[in-house]
């Protein structure tokens, strides 16, 4: 009786968990945006139009951030910015903090984000231990001059973080080639090793 309790309750805490911390984060959203915006853009659209709903920041917040990627997308917008930006990263305490961020929204947002050529696999970080990678690009021919081998560029997330790792050049007859794609190996890698990438890519492929 117990062990069946017990596996409803896990089979009930995989599907309400992801969908109570998705509501709580989009409830957090709207919160934190009219906290911020909605006691300056309330008494204005009140008064201009008559009316005020809680959430109404958070829309007009869209239409902003799309507004400033119209702006850093054109030749004399992406000027502005990347001077600003270049006068941002010497002041202290943004010098440490924002690059961080941009690392970060770069990699969740950017369709850079997949240009990995394919997820392998390597020993890493000793013989007999296997690590999932992501195969960036041939080296150099002066550093396979150098070191005699055919060597790849590697990028080996750390969990459960993916935008952070460490970069390695192996050599490409010690790479193991993978069809896993890269959501589902980050997947992998954010869940610690729960969600199987294999499990990933045959779901995808089903979609």
């Amino acid at each position: 009786m117990f062990a069946k309790m017990r596996k409803y309750f896990i089979s009930g805490l995989i599907v309400f968990l992801p969908v109570a911390v998705t509501i709580y984060l989009f409830a957090w959203a709207i919160n934190f945006t009219d906290g911020i915006l909605g006691k300056y853009l309330q008494p204005i659209i009140y008064n201009r139009f008559g009316f005020y709903f809680r959430g109404l920041s958070i829309i007009i917040l869209v239409y902003l951030v799309m507004i400033i990627g119209f702006f850093v997308t054109n030749y004399f917008g992406r000027k502005i910015y990347l001077f600003f930006e270049n006068l941002m990263i010497r002041v202290p305490f943004f010098k440490q903090v924002y690059p961080a961020f941009k690392e970060i929204a770069l990699f969740l947002f950017s369709r850079d984000k997949l240009s990995f050529k394919q997820v392998i696999i390597v020993e890493y970080p000793r013989k007999g231990i296997y690590s999932f990678g992501f195969l960036t690009n041939e080296s150099n021919k002066e550093i396979n001059k150098k070191t005699g081998h055919e060597m790849c560029n590697v990028f080996l997330p750390s969990a459960p973080g993916p935008v952070t790792g460490y970069v390695v050049m192996i050599p490409k007859k010690d790479i193991i080639y993978t069809d896993i794609s890269v959501e589902a190996a980050i997947k992998f890698n954010v869940s610690g090793g729960v969600v199987n990438p294999y499990s990933c890519s045959e779901q995808n492929g089903k979609k």
